[in-house]
């Protein structure tokens, strides 16, 4: 008789996540040798040993925790379209926590959620605008917008842009101070908000400066500002000066020595489930960003 793939992969999630073959049997309301039999099988089909197994305890092995992943993402799916079909015809409803990078936030995640709470107005939104990494199963947080690669295998995440690390400064700052053509220059130059290295890349090589100024400021908004005004070069995300750049009150220099971008994504927890409200949230975020033009 051949084994049914499906219902093993959810026995040995079910054994995993319950940490043992007697609690995997009681939630599957089957028997302890039956789910020990279901291992034994998948665990002969794939010839490989997924589970060590001592009279106390149960651990994944190397090609336990590989396949661990792949079910779960397996099964993740299946939970996904059969929930889409379910629920499609239905008002999406319910709470979503949402934490963004300050800025970022203001600029456009807000008003992209305000506008997402006006299309489904039984859905509650809860934003949290915050320049820390936060952790999102400890701190109960449904979704996040990152800038930076993932390290954190977790979590899920959809790259929506590319975001530059880019110098600025105005057009009369640069009139007055002559265009840089070397990072090396702006040690001699007013820096604003200069507290940390500014880092650099040259060929192969990336290296970082300490700069120095007269004007400091815990927050980007008012450090924008005042290069604005004419201060001294800033170094900023590129969303984050995106529209002085536009109007021309800010020009971007140094252009040959920005490092790598980094990417700019949606992350989640991963779930065998997500809610509706939340699969609409991600994907009309994916959209109001990538219309944004970051």
């Amino acid at each position: 008789m051949a084994m049914d793939k499906l219902r093993a992969m959810q026995t040995f999630v079910r054994i995993v996540d319950e940490g043992s073959l007697t609690g995997a049997a009681h939630v599957l309301n089957t028997s302890v040798p039956s789910v020990v039999r279901m291992l034994a099988s998948l665990e002969t089909h794939l010839q490989a040993r997924l589970l060590q197994r001592t009279t106390r305890r149960l651990s994944l092995t190397d090609e336990g925790r590989r396949y661990l992943a792949h079910c779960r993402a397996i099964l993740g799916e299946i939970d996904d379209i059969e929930a889409s079909l379910a629920d499609q015809q239905t008002e999406p409803c319910g709470a979503i926590t949402v934490t963004s990078p300050v800025l970022l936030g203001q600029m456009v995640v807000a008003p992209a959620t305000r506008r997402f709470v006006q299309q489904y107005p039984q859905v509650r939104c809860k934003l949290l605008l915050l320049d820390r990494v936060v952790n999102l199963v400890e701190e109960q947080v449904d979704i996040a917008l990152r800038i930076d690669h993932l390290a954190d295998s977790s979590l899920v995440g959809h790259s929506v842009s590319m975001i530059r690390r880019v110098v600025v400064a105005s057009p009369d700052f640069l009139h007055r101070h002559g265009m840089p053509s070397h990072p090396k220059e702006l040690q001699q130059a007013n820096c604003v908000s200069a507290g940390r290295p500014w880092l650099f890349r040259e060929g192969e090589r990336e290296f970082s400066l300490q700069v120095s100024g007269n004007l400091d400021f815990n927050i980007g908004a008012p450090a924008i500002d005042a290069c604005v005004a004419g201060m001294g070069f800033g170094m900023f995300l590129s969303y984050q000066v995106a529209p002085q750049v536009h109007s021309k009150q800010l020009c971007i220099v140094l252009q040959a020595f920005e490092r790598a971008p980094m990417p700019l994504s949606i992350v989640y927890p991963h779930a065998r489930l997500l809610p509706r409200r939340m699969r609409l949230f991600i994907e009309w975020m994916k959209s109001e960003l990538t219309e944004a033009a970051l």
